[in-house]
């Protein structure tokens, strides 16, 4: 088999583990509505009547926001591993995670967005609390 065979038979491997995955899509129900995806496809001036397009969409949106609430995640995780060093003589009684909003923007900056936030954001699990309850 010459250059040429090759390349158009892994062509028709690829068309068709493509069009087996398309149909795939139409049994599949994506976390994200399709009509929000029309939505917003639909602000930015695409429309297209094919669901299977709409789903493909809201399957890569989808695992776009779990790859950043993944990778914010980890940040978390790691900027309170770093306070637990940091204070290694008190006893920790919360071993919840906080994610705060300079996590989600450290995850989001890995993908090229750029967040802004206003100062009144609080980045603190104790902002907001009254002191009474802060106590305890």
């Amino acid at each position: 088999m010459n250059h040429s065979q090759q390349a158009t038979g892994s062509r028709h491997d690829d068309d068709a583990a493509l069009s087996e995955f398309l149909a795939s899509l139409m049994e599949y129900t994506p976390t994200i509505p399709d009509e929000l995806v029309e939505h917003y496809l639909g602000k930015s001036g695409f429309q297209c009547p094919d669901v299977r397009l709409i789903r493909l969409v809201a399957v890569a949106t989808q695992k776009f926001v779990a790859d950043v609430a993944s990778d914010a995640l980890q940040h978390c995780k790691a900027r309170q591993a770093a306070v637990v060093k940091d204070k290694r003589d008190k006893q920790q009684k919360d071993k919840r995670l906080i994610l705060t909003m300079d996590d989600l923007s450290k995850a989001l900056r890995e993908y090229g967005v750029n967040v802004k936030h206003q100062e009144y954001f609080a980045d603190s699990p104790s902002t907001g609390v009254d002191s009474t309850s802060r106590e305890e």
